[in-house]
């Protein structure tokens, strides 16, 4: 992060925060071996200004990670390019653009990330809900309040495309099921097409799940979608710990894509007043909007595949043999055993 001279206040803030941090026991990432990840729901961000140790803060947080996916971003980005100009001249963003209806909320979704470890490979999209033809206009039935956003990465040789939503509140959980449904049809679906490429596709955000027993976990993961085995367990994202409201899922390609790494960072740890100790009157709801009411979920990706695309290009070279067993080179005596080189014989 940059240095910047900052009162004694922010500096006190700042050590029970680093402390709080190294709690999570996140472990370091290493280049072209391991790349950290997170999803982070930051309390309309942008929507109103934040004070700038509050900025200082969310900085500390994401420089926590190489790759932060942010919900909740507003349309006004100051606070992002303000939060960028403390992480320094390695971080960069890219981010959505915005409905100003009620639904669309004004918000976008971003991607925070560190340019040293990972870099953008050119997909850039919003998902779109399938149409159909009216009239001479083509609708959707369905649609997302908010539509999710996704982008290609590379780290090292590992592609992934990270695919982010903020799923609608509604006036109950029985309205979220749609969307929820419609977001696990639709990454099957490109899937299937293959228009996503042949990468792993990393889906996350704020789903507003309150746990993995309800059934909008089960819309969400009704097409295979799964949770990363290291999140496994309880590791509810809102400040309580007790609800499951974001999530990190995945459908590999590389069996050993996660690590047994992950989790929440806890930086609210059960009291805000440490973080703002001059400051007696802020209540919790005000330390909300200062940083967040959701805890980032982060995970650790193990992008060193060398050894699993051998394995892979192993069982591909495998399947194509008993499948096309004609295809092989053949040696000059038929009665040879056929998975010699050519010009060799069984008895050499």
């Amino acid at each position: 992060m940059q240095k910047q001279e900052i009162d004694r206040d922010t500096v006190q803030g700042l050590d029970v925060l680093r402390k709080r941090i190294a709690q999570c026991e996140i472990p370091s990432s290493c280049l072209d071996q391991s790349l950290n990840i997170a999803t982070w729901n930051i309390r309309e961000f942008g929507k109103a200004e934040r004070s700038d140790r509050s900025l200082r803060y969310i900085a500390e947080i994401i420089a926590s990670f190489d790759l932060v996916a942010v919900v909740e971003l507003a349309s006004d980005l100051d606070d992002l390019k303000r939060v960028l100009a403390l992480l320094g001249p390695y971080w960069d963003a890219i981010f959505s653009d915005y409905l100003t209806d009620a639904g669309g909320n004004s918000e976008r979704i971003g991607f925070v990330f560190d340019k040293r470890a990972v870099k953008p490979t050119g997909l850039v999209g919003q998902a779109e809900a399938p149409r159909k033809k009216v009239g001479e206009e083509y609708v959707s039935e369905i649609d997302w309040w908010r539509p999710p956003y996704m982008a290609g990465f590379r780290a090292g040789k590992f592609d992934f495309v990270l695919l982010a939503a903020h799923i609608r509140w509604g006036a109950g959980e029985v309205s979220r099921v749609t969307e929820l449904k419609l977001l696990a049809d639709w990454v099957a679906s490109r899937l299937k097409s293959r228009g996503l490429g042949d990468h792993d596709v990393i889906v996350v955000g704020d789903f507003n799940i309150p746990s993995t027993e309800s059934p909008l976990y089960a819309a969400i993961t009704a097409e295979g979608l799964q949770m990363p085995a290291a999140l496994l367990g309880e590791h509810g994202s809102n400040l309580a710990k007790n609800k499951r409201y974001d999530q990190i899922l995945h459908l590999p390609k590389y069996a050993r894509s996660f690590t047994n790494h992950g989790g929440v960072l806890d930086f609210y740890a059960g009291d805000h007043r440490a973080l703002y100790p001059e400051q007696a009157e802020m209540t919790k709801t005000k330390f909300t909007y200062e940083l967040s009411d959701h805890l980032p979920l982060w995970c650790q990706l193990d992008i060193d595949i060398e050894d699993e695309e051998l394995e892979h290009g192993v069982g591909l070279a495998a399947a194509r043999v008993r499948a096309h067993p004609q295809s092989l080179p053949r040696t000059t005596n038929p009665n040879e055993d056929q998975f010699l080189p050519r010009g060799r014989t069984a008895r050499g």
